[in-house]
């Protein structure tokens, strides 16, 4: 079975790995191009590139793969099935035809639920208690293919996007190979999804890690929970802006109305008012600091703990 694998970030190298450790033979590795990133902006390959050069792959990346020059090389390739995994652009059908064995996908939800760009953090944000992965078959559409293989797995309580990330990462690399070794097998069963219980979220904004102590306090705690590390969660204190990383539920009602501040000091930390309970802002991050726990960011520092948080 020959692959040609198609993935950008951190998340898909599990899955790239998972399949050379699994004896399949990756004829080349498809990334989105080298982009200009840090302060520098330096020219610098994504994840997947770097890894798959230390592998010893052969590389390629297009700005478009779907223009036609692009298509014909891809048709000149000789693989037998392509596996995509964060890739970051849009198949065509005129590439989705190439494989013998079609096209599939390592996607981060249990599908049809949290179609999309951005399912892992979405899943916490909305206060979800379990996901997992999805194998599915890629069509003209948005994740919106028949259902190959799934593993489903608890979200813990605490966890943040970016470790539920990681699990997940490792997590599609495994059901990779075992849809991969079904499909080598002859005993894969693709299953159509109940598009009628689909549900579809975008790609985070960076406006949409602004915190809202209007809402509840675990709606809050998901939020800063779910675009951690990216977006990141925030707030406004007087003329900071301050990046919250980890909070807490406190056991108490609202003494006041939500958005009130409760106390901020070197003391307790920062607690404050929200729709139902109060909630302890543990870990935070101001303008041009490290982040640290919010008693020891706030020793020094005075904040007016009578204001209301827009």
């Amino acid at each position: 079975m020959k692959v040609l694998f198609c993935g950008t970030p951190d998340f898909a190298i599990p899955s790239l790995n998972a399949i050379l450790e699994a004896d399949y033979d990756v004829v080349a590795v498809i990334t989105q191009p080298d982009r200009k990133r840090g302060r520098g902006h330096k020219m610098t390959p994504c994840a997947v590139k770097e890894f798959a050069l230390e592998k010893g792959l052969i590389v390629h990346s297009f700005d478009r793969i779907r223009n036609k020059e692009n298509v014909e090389f891809l048709r000149n390739l000789d693989f037998d099935v392509m596996v995509t995994a964060a890739y970051g652009q849009i198949l065509s059908q005129r590439i989705l035809d190439i494989p013998l064995h079609g096209c599939i996908n390592v996607h981060g939800s249990l599908l049809p639920k949290y179609r999309g760009p951005a399912p892992i953090q979405w899943v916490i944000i909305n206060g979800e208690d379990k996901t997992g992965i999805t194998t599915m078959l890629t069509e003209r559409g948005v994740d919106c293919g028949d259902i190959l293989l799934q593993k489903e797995t608890e979200i813990l309580p605490d966890e943040a996007a970016g470790e539920l990330f990681e699990r997940l990462s490792v997590m599609g690399g495994e059901v990779l190979v075992e849809t991969l070794n079904s499909l080598t097998e002859g005993t894969l069963t693709p299953t159509p999804q109940d598009h009628d219980n689909a549900t579809h979220f975008p790609m985070l904004k960076k406006e949409d890690g602004k915190i809202d102590f209007h809402k509840s306090a675990k709606e809050i705690k998901d939020l800063i929970r779910g675009v951690n590390p990216w977006p990141g969660a925030y707030l406004t204190l007087g003329r900071d802006v301050l990046k919250v990383w980890r909070a807490s539920i406190i056991d108490e009602k609202a003494t006041s109305r939500p958005a009130t501040i409760v106390s901020c000091d070197a003391k307790t930390g920062i607690i404050i008012n929200t729709q139902d309970q109060q909630i302890c802002l543990e870990e935070i991050q101001f303008a041009g600091k490290r982040r640290m726990d919010s008693k020891i960011a706030l020793c020094g520092r005075e904040i007016d703990s009578s204001q209301v948080i827009d």
